[in-house]
This record gives C-alpha cells, sequence and structure tokens, in this order.
C-alpha cells in the first residue's frame, strides 16, 4: 500500500477537473436518504428516471453519491482481480485498497469506482455504463443496511397481504421470472429482485429492499406478453426461433420498469418476511412440481443459494473492508430464519404452477 495513496489524491484523480452541475436528484429509502451528484445533467436526469419511484425531497443526505461522466480513468497503479463466486466466472471486478478506502475497477467497461466512509464517487463513462452507476448506487444502501444489521440474501422478494415471500433459486433458476408471473396479480407488491435483506426485530423477522428494478434476459420477455414492448417485434419473433436451450442462456439483460409496465404504487420498501422459497427446479426435468418444507439446518445446500457475498463495495463500520475469502456466517442465517417457513421447489420448472401455490406458501 503506498503512503502517497490517499483519498484526496484518488478523488483529484478521478474528478480530473470536473464541475458538478446544479442538479441533483435525493432518493428517500425508509429511514436513508441518498443524495446524488454529477458533472453531467443528461447523467442526473437518467438516473431520476430510473429512480423515480424513490425520489425524495431535498434533505441532509445519509449518503452521497458522485458521479463523473469522463473517459475511462487510468490511474497508472496495479489492481487486483476479485475472486467470483462459486459458478460464475470470467473476469468481472479487480481492486486497489489504500489508506481509509477501496478503488475498485470493472473490467469489461473500464469503469472506477471510489468507496470509502467519507467519498464514493463513481468515474468513467456514466452515461453509456448507467447501469454500473446504478448497482453502485445501490451498494451504498446496501452498505447502510448492512451496518445496521441486516443480512444480505441473493433472494427477490414480493408482498401480498403484508408479508413478504422471498424467493432464492441457483444460477438460472427463474426467480425474476417467476416473480413478473406473479406481478401480473395487482394484490401483490415488488420489493426487491436481486438483493433482499433481513433482520430479527422485536416485532419479527422484517424484510427489506433495494431499488433495483429486475433485470431479465430475452427468454423471460419473449414469453411474457406483458414484457414484449421491451423487445421489436421482429426481433422477439428470431428469439422464438431458436432451441429453448439457447434461447434460456442468452445473456442480454433488460430492465423493466414496475411503474409502466404493472402501474404505479406497486413498490415497497419494507415488510415482515412471511415465508422463503428456494427454487431448486431444473429444466430438463420431466417430474412434476414438487414443493416441501425443509429444514435449513439440514439442508445446507440450499442454505447456500439464499446466503450472498456482501461484495468487493462492502465497508464494516469501522471502515475496514470485506475481503473475497471472508467466509459467510452460515449460523446468522440459521438464526435469522428459524421461524421463518422455508420451501423447496423441485421437480422441472413450471411457472404457472408455481404461480398457483404462492397463495399456499403465505399462507
Amino acid at each position: 500500500m503506498n503512503k502517497a495513496e490517499s483519498i484526496h489524491s484518488f478523488t483529484e484523480a478521478l474528478y480530473d477537473g470536473a464541475t458538478l452541475c446544479d442538479e441533483v436528484l435525493y432518493m428517500t429509502l425508509g429511514e436513508c436518504t441518498l443524495r446524488v451528484r454529477s458533472n453531467s445533467s443528461e447523467h442526473i436526469s437518467q438516473l431520476t428516471r430510473y429512480f423515480s419511484h424513490v425520489v425524495g425531497p431535498a434533505a441532509d443526505p445519509d449518503i452521497e453519491i458522485i458521479a463523473i461522466e469522463r473517459e475511462e480513468p487510468d490511474l497508472g497503479i496495479e489492481f487486483t482481480d476479485w475472486k467470483r463466486e462459486p459458478g460464475k466466472s470470467g473476469r468481472k471486478d479487480s481492486y486497489h485498497d489504500f489508506s481509509g478506502g477501496r478503488l475498485v475497477r470493472k473490467v469489461r467497461t473500464g469503469m472506477v469506482f471510489l468507496q470509502s466512509a467519507a467519498q464514493r464517487i463513481a468515474a468513467g463513462p456514466c452515461i453509456r455504463y448507467d447501469n454500473q452507476v446504478i448497482n453502485f448506487i445501490n451498494a451504498q444502501y446496501m452498505n447502510w443496511l448492512q451496518n445496521r444489521g441486516w443480512l444480505i440474501c441473493h433472494a427477490a422478494g414480493l408482498v401480498e397481504n403484508g408479508r413478504t415471500l422471498g424467493i432464492a433459486g441457483f444460477s438460472g433458476g427463474g426467480k425474476s421470472t417467476l416473480m413478473l408471473h406473479m406481478m401480473e396479480h395487482p394484490e401483490i407488491d415488488y420489493l426487491t429482485n436481486d438483493r433482499l435483506f433481513i433482520r430479527a426485530e422485536d416485532a419479527g423477522i422484517q424484510a427489506a429492499g433495494i431499488p433495483k428494478l429486475p433485470r431479465v434476459n430475452p427468454g423471460t420477455i419473449v414469453h411474457n406478453p406483458r414484457l414484449h414492448s421491451l423487445i421489436p417485434a421482429a426481433e422477439r419473433e428470431a428469439l422464438l426461433a431458436l432451441p429453448n436451450e439457447q434461447l434460456w442462456e442468452l445473456e442480454d439483460k433488460y430492465d423493466v420498469l414496475i411503474d409502466q409496465v404493472y402501474g404505479p404504487d406497486r413498490f415497497t420498501v419494507e415488510k415482515p418476511l412471511g415465508a422463503f422459497l428456494v427454487l431448486n427446479w431444473q429444466r430438463n426435468s420431466d417430474e412434476p412440481l414438487k414443493l416441501q418444507r425443509v429444514d435449513l439446518s439440514e439442508r445446507r445446500d440450499l442454505l447456500s443459494a439464499i446466503m450472498k457475498s456482501p461484495g468487493p463495495f462492502y465497508q464494516f463500520a469501522d471502515g475496514s473492508f470485506f475481503d473475497d475469502d471472508m467466509p459467510l456466517n452460515e449460523q446468522a442465517y440459521l438464526e435469522t430464519l428459524a421461524d421463518i417457513a422455508v420451501y423447496e421447489a423441485s421437480g422441472g420448472i413450471d411457472f404457472e404452477a408455481m404461480a398457483q401455490r404462492i397463495d399456499q406458501i403465505l399462507g
């Protein structure tokens, strides 16, 4: 670690002489207020459209994020590759730690992020890679939650009758597809797509989400009429002509704007956790859908689908950072979910049949 490196020196390098514009985005998430500033009015407008469901009034922020629109930064330093989670391949993130902070570089895009208790900066082609800025903003709220005792889960969250259903699954398990099937029911609200947070409180186990919209693959879109507008008709027809296995494997994410697709007032920030569902079904199985309640203490294989690494942006309350070789606290998850009904879905994938069983699970 180079003693000459500092938050100040890296902040200056990432700003590269940029001046922040007058437009500001404020977001209200429960008790947390975030403020986002940029040197680009266009980027602030872009982010305001995306986060429209949580835009709030001007207030003293708990967290401030700066997004600098510029060319890919070259800081002249060495970055270390962040280890991918099991089942993931390829290089995605790299990092460089210095006194009081961490730099994270996205390998594919060259975007660079400064994470510290004092400064949170995204720098690079922010407008082009707005999704990475969105993820960085959400990472700050995720840090805020985890520093207050919330556990991160790799799960979607739906709310029905005031109770949350967490939906976890192994890679490619279709939790986003199932969630969007369920959103067809007007009595069901959206909590979160891929990051669910849980915490034990006096009133029971609470669930909280982050303001990230569902991101779905073409295979989900072409089979859901509600989503057809996300892809031009000619392209949809070409995709439908592909073999199912090839269509399923396509990785080309599209954002689903919940308020535009399903109507306004379908968002929830926090609700009690009613049950958890783990999708352990298989695309190539001819077996009918099977749903059974399980004990996670005896099914650690299913617990692994629920637990989630905090990732390279996570900074503990004492200022230290999460490392990619730190083990996750299985016991904390088991204790928090001890009194929550957890179900395993096995057999063949059947979204329609599973949607009909959701009432049974929350009941």
